[in-house]
């Protein structure tokens, strides 16, 4: 079966990822849009850590009050979107089994490389 090319214009993590899942497993095609999805959010988990690199923790807020950069919300909800996507594409274990979910040891090592804040 021929493996699905590559989603255009993907970033460096993304397109690792992209290339370790399409080269050891074979997706079906609601699969691969789910995996496109992931590449996409890790992406956008990119930009918005470069956006907040050199940004304030805590801003003010609409009355003046200080309150945590907004940025960091999104980057929590885009980091849970990633590890629930991830989730959601049930890869087998180490071992081959066929998992419920990706295994709590899996995701916190997918999060760890494609999440981490370069820096």
């Amino acid at each position: 079966m021929k493996k699905p090319a590559a989603p255009a214009k993907l970033g460096e993590k993304a397109r690792k990822l992209w290339d370790e899942i399409i080269g050891t497993y074979e997706l079906r095609a609601d699969e691969v849009r789910i995996l496109e999805d992931v590449c996409r959010e890790i992406d956008l988990v990119e930009r918005l850590e470069e956006e907040f690199r050199d940004a304030p923790t805590m801003v003010k807020g609409s009355m003046g009050q200080m309150v945590a950069n907004p940025v960091l919300q999104e980057l929590r909800q885009h980091r849970a979107v990633v590890a629930r996507l991830l989730g959601q594409l049930k890869l087998p274990d180490e071992d081959g089994r066929q998992a419920e979910s990706v295994s709590n040891a899996a995701r916190k090592a997918a999060m760890a490389r494609w999440s981490r804040r370069s820096g």
